[in-house]
């Protein structure tokens, strides 16, 4: 965890205590976190990448079938950053399709690692005519980002049971989750400003289920149409992680919570074919 992890965890449980949550709920939300990395367009922590162009990939590469969104210096990242097995060096590349039409139907997205020294070239950002006519933002949002390291705690109040009526249900081992949920999304600095999270939870617009989960369970779906490459072992929807939520800031889409996710066998193997991308949104 970063050095500065406890004095947030230990804020938070102030704040949950002063909400009247018992401390085993307290202690064992608090057991849940994750180190995460926040890239922003604001602060002054040294700069580990940018929203937007230039697209550079290597001559043999294919074109994207979405925009760039961000670009990450992975070898900038200070070890223990997130809670992920990332390259230690290279250049991961995030692309996004943020297409509210397309939720819970297909991929919003993918990702591309190209390993340090590889030679690149700069190629057109807009490699499809039709995505002028996109109906809310011709441009996605461009700037350097700045490494800050935080800690993640859970955004979901339900956990994925096979077999329940509804698919979600509230999980036992955590009856306080939305009252926790509460005092998390009320910490100074949450959801602040434009960038990247990389690794910890993933936030959903419904506080309902982990976005990664559901992504496990829409990428497992889509390896059936032939849609996705399928993994090289066994994947369950649990296996799944945040690799990156978006801060966007698109026009049309404010309340929309867009994030990529993998399985942590797929980023062992590197497989970031395997990338699966989701959007929520409640306009």
């Amino acid at each position: 965890m970063p050095p500065e992890t406890p004095d947030v965890l230990r804020e938070f449980r102030e704040r949950a205590l002063a909400e009247g949550i018992p401390p085993d709920d307290i202690a064992r939300w608090t057991d849940l976190a994750r180190p995460c990395a926040f890239l922003g367009t604001a602060g002054d922590g040294p700069v580990v990448g940018r929203l937007g162009g230039p697209l550079m990939l290597p001559a043999d590469a294919s074109d994207p079938w979405c925009k760039l969104a961000a670009t990450v210096d992975l070898a900038a990242l200070p070890a223990g950053a997130t809670d992920l097995d990332l390259p230690v060096d290279g250049h991961l590349l995030l692309f996004a399709d943020p297409d509210p039409d397309r939720i819970g139907e297909a991929n919003l997205g993918t990702a591309l690692h190209i390993p340090a020294g590889t030679p690149v070239e700069e190629r057109p950002a807009d490699l499809d005519p039709e995505w002028r006519n996109y109906p809310y933002e011709t441009d996605l949002p461009e700037g350097l980002l700045h490494l800050s390291t935080d800690v993640s705690l859970p955004y979901c109040t339900s956990v994925h049971l096979p077999g329940a009526p509804s698919g979600c249900v509230r999980h036992p081992d955590y009856p306080q989750a939305n009252e926790l949920i509460e005092v998390w999304t009320e910490m100074p600095g949450e959801g602040v400003g434009l960038g990247l999270q990389l690794g910890g939870y993933a936030e959903d617009e419904y506080w309902a289920e982990d976005p990664s989960v559901a992504a496990g369970r829409e990428a497992a779906r889509a390896v059936a149409r032939g849609e996705l490459p399928p993994p090289d072992t066994d994947v369950s929807p649990e296996d799944w992680v945040c690799l990156a939520q978006w801060m966007h800031g698109l026009d049309g889409l404010e309340m929309a919570l867009y994030s990529w996710s993998i399985s942590r066998q797929d980023l062992a193997a590197r497989r970031f074919d395997r990338v699966y991308a989701t959007m929520t949104w409640n306009p």
